[in-house]
């Protein structure tokens, strides 16, 4: 049962599991950011205390003003002077109040100097007694459901944002100025500003200024107004915000998910893409195209292709390679298996001897060509692990010229090494033992290949950015037509004194494979005179400096 959920299909993978999610990982992030961003520009709306501050200020500047305005009115008209020559308030200025502050939506309270209540606007008198007036508000018509989310967001910020907490107005059914602080304040001549708590969401301002004439205190004047117009505005500057907060947390929102949408959705289909690269090997699937994207997710795209590209002509090369393999292991074994058939027939001794030979020469090939192999198939592990390191390319080919000199015959080739733009070191970047390995290999090519008594010329030019090294040897040449295929592998293009199987056919395509990591490049051509007969062959390195 497992195995069938691991080879079916019935196991999603982790990237179909994150396809099947509304909101990919990288939307919700972005929306995170923004939202977060934006929420704390939008919790300005919490903090308008100051602005509530300067509101109260400029209210109660007012009261002053009105305040001031009705006690000169009232020393004026309200004052009666006694047979003694003293000043008093009348005992008739209520009606004379309830007209003062008729336009102006405030209320007027007079003590007299006992503390006694002596008028106030919102009574009436009559015939008939006394009757109070109470202004009751408009008639609500019934909230919609968003005007009461309003409210209780409202409510909420007041709570949140520890709006400033005022003391509890009171007014007792008999009133007398020692209710009210700022009342006997103004008894002593004093001009007095107060802001009490009406109840939970409305606020008393009041002010209080003595009534008096020729500086003699009268009475103390308690104007007082409720805080709804203050509470209109701050209502109305929170639901402007509210409403420029909402449409901008939706653009947010929208913008939000479209730019996700541009990141997410082509890195979704690069995921898929490569996932179907991984369990599909017929090569059907591609990476998507995504060149006409000139940002980041372009390049990755690109670079993606790329990789599976190489991964197919990897693959590909690793197939040709194990086939490769086969077959050349296949020759030995099949000369093998017949010098072993006819060994066990044969009963002459010197015949035996001669089958005993070609196995052990089969037997010396197999083990060199094993050898070469497991080399060539480690190499891009190693070179892949190894780290590079300033090497003198100029310095380690002046080495191997001198072993190579030191260990030649008395008419074997010489090695001479030349520099074009003079001494002193040449740094590429690289793993030296395997440079070392390449040149090596290179050399002793050109050993095999060139007469007794010949030369073979190392050069070494400098180019900008990269250092030129150019084997040449007095040979047959390379040839024609086989310039390229010379390195492929288990090509072998011998000279005939040599014993046929002491080579693999490995060597230059391993050290092609060599110089190509490091960034650089191996060629192959034949020298020609002007009359175009071949010189000798030439192999030709091309290195990035360090």
């Amino acid at each position: 049962m497992r195995a069938k959920q691991e080879n079916g299909t019935a196991a999603a993978s982790p990237v179909s599991r994150r396809r099947q999610r509304l909101l990919s990982p990288i939307t919700r992030r972005i929306l995170a950011i923004n939202i977060l961003a934006l929420g704390f520009l939008g919790a300005g709306i919490l903090y308008l205390d100051e602005y509530k501050e300067n509101l109260i200020e400029t209210e109660l500047a007012g009261l002053v003003t009105q305040a001031e305005m009705f006690a000169v009115a009232l020393s004026e008209g309200a004052v009666t002077r006694t047979p003694s020559g003293q000043y008093r308030v009348s005992e008739i200025p209520n009606q004379m109040v309830r007209r003062l502050v008729q336009t102006t939506g405030v209320r007027a309270r007079l003590f007299g100097l006992d503390g006694r209540l002596v008028a106030d606007s919102r009574r009436l008198v009559g015939t008939g007694g006394i009757v109070s007036i109470e202004v009751l508000p408009p008639p609500k018509d019934s909230e919609s459901p968003l005007s009461r989310a309003f409210d209780l967001f409202e409510n909420a910020a007041d709570h949140i944002s520890g709006a400033k907490r005022y003391s509890a107005y009171t007014e007792n059914p008999r009133q007398h100025a020692r209710d009210y602080i700022e009342v006997m304040a103004a008894l002593s001549g004093d001009h007095v500003k107060a802001v009490r708590a009406l109840d939970r969401d409305h606020l008393m301002l009041a002010v209080a200024v003595p009534v008096q004439r020729y500086k003699q205190v009268l009475g103390g004047l308690l104007v007082t107004k409720d805080s709804k117009d203050i509470d209109e505005a701050i209502y109305e500057t929170r639901r402007n915000i509210l409403q420029v907060f909402a449409i901008a947390l939706a653009l947010t929102v929208l913008l939000s998910i479209y730019l996700a949408g541009t990141i997410a959705r082509p890195l979704r289909r690069l995921a898929l893409a490569a996932e179907r690269v991984r369990h599909d090997h017929s090569q059907r699937y591609r990476i998507p195209d995504m060149a006409d994207r000139d940002d980041e997710i372009g390049e990755l795209a690109a670079t993606l292709t790329d990789m599976t590209d190489a991964l197919w002509k990897r693959m590909d090369a690793i197939d040709r390679f194990a086939a490769d393999v086969a077959h050349e292991i296949k020759n030995p074994l099949t000369s093998l298996r017949s010098a072993v058939e006819t060994t066990a027939r044969l009963k002459n001794p010197s015949q035996q001897q001669k089958l005993m030979n070609i196995i052990q020469e089969d037997v010396g090939r197999l083990d060199r060509l094993i050898s070469d192999i497991s080399e060539a198939s480690r190499l891009d592990a190693e070179l892949s692990r190894a780290e590079s390191e300033p090497t003198d390319i100029a310095g380690m080919l002046a080495t191997l010229a001198d072993i190579q000199n030191t260990t030649r015959g008395p008419t074997g080739p010489r090695v001479i090494v030349t520099r074009s733009d003079g001494a002193g070191p040449l740094m590429v970047s690289g793993v030296e033992s395997r440079l070392a390995q390449v040149f090596r290999n290179l050399i002793s090519n050109a050993v095999t290949f060139s007469p007794n008594g010949s030369v073979i010329a190392v050069t070494i030019s400098y180019k900008p950015h990269e250092v030129c090294i150019d084997v040449d040897d007095e040979g047959p040449g390379i040839p024609p037509g086989n310039e390229e295929k010379i390195f492929q592998r288990f090509y072998t293009e011998r000279a005939e004194s040599e014993k046929f199987g002491i080579h693999s056919g490995l060597g230059l395509s391993i050290s092609q494979q060599i110089i190509e990591a490091h960034r650089g490049e191996l060629r192959a051509s034949n020298r020609c005179d002007a009359a175009g007969s071949v010189l000798g062959a030439r192999f030709m390195v091309r290195l990035p400096l360090a």
